[in-house]
């Protein structure tokens, strides 16, 4: 899915975006726990090491990050203006 479509669909959400839930966006961090298991498999992934189960648990992971990423990039426009 190309960047753009993605946004064409983000963009009906992050218009009901209040100041505070946008805030709350803007903060959003993965817990440790999370963050410890991407690491994990981020390294096992630089070794080429991850099983078919592993590699499928990381796209997830990374496909997560990138939606939570744009909306944290929409969420700061809104803050600025």
């Amino acid at each position: 899915m190309s960047t753009t479509l993605l946004d064409s669909m983000i963009e009906p959400f992050t218009e009901c975006l209040t100041r505070d839930a946008a805030q709350k966006i803007v903060n959003l961090r993965a817990d440790q726990s999370v963050q410890q298991r991407v690491d994990d498999l981020a390294a096992l992934a630089n070794l080429g090491q991850l099983s078919d189960a592993e590699r499928t648990e990381y796209d997830h992971y990374l496909t997560a990050f990138h939606f939570i990423t744009i909306m944290q990039s929409k969420a700061r426009r809104l803050l600025q203006s």
